[in-house]
């Protein structure tokens, strides 16, 4: 059995082709933008969107994962 490296996680989209770290934190932030985005920019959320965003992204690879 494979396992990937410690710097990949899988990727939500597919749950077996795993994705850097860095690919990763750059759809955490392209999701937490979007967050932002809907309610109009307003300053002092960027840590929750961030948070959020994480959960998010999380949840799809976990849900992926079981299928």
């Amino acid at each position: 059995m494979h396992t990937p490296p410690q710097d990949t996680i899988l990727s939500p989209t597919a749950p077996s082709t795993p994705i850097n770290l860095p690919d990763c934190y750059t759809k955490i932030a392209e999701v937490a933008f979007y967050k932002a985005e809907k309610r109009g920019f307003e300053p002092g959320h960027e840590i929750d969107d961030w948070i959020e965003a994480e959960q998010e992204l999380q949840e799809m690879v976990t849900k992926n994962k079981s299928h």
